[in-house]
């Protein structure tokens, strides 16, 4: 049985993740923010109509509000507070350290994610597959290998997750930079 969510859910996490998101644009792009938030939203929703054992309701919140913390000025209190204690914790771990020196911040967001349920491992995956996605014009040749390595990195670490996200990742990764 696919893993089910509130139907309540994603309007209010959509209207919160509208409301930190105001202004943003997918870098590179002139397109609002919210499209990417939308674009994760969307693969993990059919990641949980295909396969069992997720929290639904985890996963589609951590989904849509997974770079509040990160990218806008939402204190990860009020996130708690109007979210839970679980997808706090959830979107915590999938945002990286900015305390950390660039080249750890990766390896520690994975490590953080592996201790949290399979549910946030998928929001990973998916957040990575919309971001495997033709590269913005301004990056460079290593920047684009770079990322492409860190996508292997997620992949190895989290793969097994989802036998669904893990097999369209491995083909985004192979025709990215092609």
């Amino acid at each position: 049985m696919p893993s089910p969510w509130t139907p309540d859910l994603p309007p209010r996490a959509f209207e919160f993740a509208a409301k930190a998101h105001a202004g943003q644009k997918i870098p590179g792009s002139e397109l609002p923010y919210l499209l990417h938030v939308t674009s994760v939203f969307a693969e993990v929703a059919n990641t949980l109509s295909r396969e069992d054992g997720f929290d639904g309701d985890l996963a589609v919140a951590c989904a849509i509000l997974h770079d509040v913390v990160e990218d806008t000025e939402v204190e990860p209190a009020d996130l708690g507070a109007e979210f839970g204690p679980e997808v706090l914790r959830g979107v915590v771990a999938l945002s990286k350290d900015p305390k950390l020196p660039k080249g750890e911040r990766m390896t520690d967001s994975l490590r953080r994610i592996r201790l949290e349920p399979r549910s946030i491992w998928i929001v990973k995956l998916a957040d990575r597959i919309v971001n495997l996605a033709p590269a913005p014009a301004h990056w460079t040749g290593p920047r684009k290998r770079q990322y492409r390595e860190d996508a292997l990195q997620i992949l190895e670490a989290l793969g097994e997750a989802s036998p669904h996200l893990a097999k369209r990742m491995a083909r985004k990764i192979e025709t990215y930079l092609v």
